[in-house]
């Protein structure tokens, strides 16, 4: 048997149009709309997951899904750069942000470390695989990365090489002691 997980990156914030460290932001006016709109469009699952955070549950409601919270899913701690822009972070501490965006295990914001992020989401999917169903999963860009970059067995750094847009669906498929990425897609 297959696991089968839709993990779907959470609707547009103001964070996410100000290219900001999120905080716990609700979905905007267009991103309420986009993703009432695409309701019923989704393929067909046994259970839905969403993370803690208000984005992913308004995201989860507008799409008419009856998701239960997993807090193992919440969104990478971004420590005292939550709430800043990344241009006002690049301005006040252009090594920090190098460090950051070069090495998986540097926290120079004194949050959570992108590795740390990283062996969170490569455990959630390891226990996910046994279960053998069908999930849809509305979470966060950096959740998303983590999966893909455990899903494809890459390098840690290649993290940053991976664009999630809002809205957006990743589909992973597991069994046999592996996750396989199927072909990206965006919502219809």
């Amino acid at each position: 048997m297959t696991a089968r997980l839709s993990l779907i990156c959470h609707a547009p914030t103001s964070a996410v149009r100000r290219t900001a460290f999120p905080a716990d932001e609700p979905i905007d006016e267009y991103g309420q709309a986009r993703a009432a709109m695409l309701a019923g469009h989704l393929l067909s699952a046994d259970r839905w997951l969403t993370s803690p955070e208000l984005r992913t549950r308004q995201t989860a409601d507008a799409l008419q899904l009856d998701a239960q919270v997993h807090a193992q899913l919440h969104d990478c701690d971004y420590g005292r750069w939550t709430g800043s822009t990344f241009d006002e972070i690049c301005a006040r501490e252009p090594e920090a942000v190098a460090a950051w965006l070069t090495d998986p295990a540097a926290d120079p914001h004194g949050g959570e470390p992108v590795l740390s992020l990283m062996q969170r989401v490569a455990d959630w999917l390891e226990a996910e695989r046994t279960h053998h169903r069908r999930s849809i999963i509305v979470t966060h860009a950096s959740i998303v990365r983590a999966a893909i970059v455990h899903a494809i067995e890459a390098a840690p750094k290649s993290f940053w090489r991976i664009d999630v847009a809002p809205l957006s669906i990743i589909r992973l498929s597991g069994d046999n002691g592996r996750w396989n990425l199927v072909a990206p897609s965006a919502l219809p």
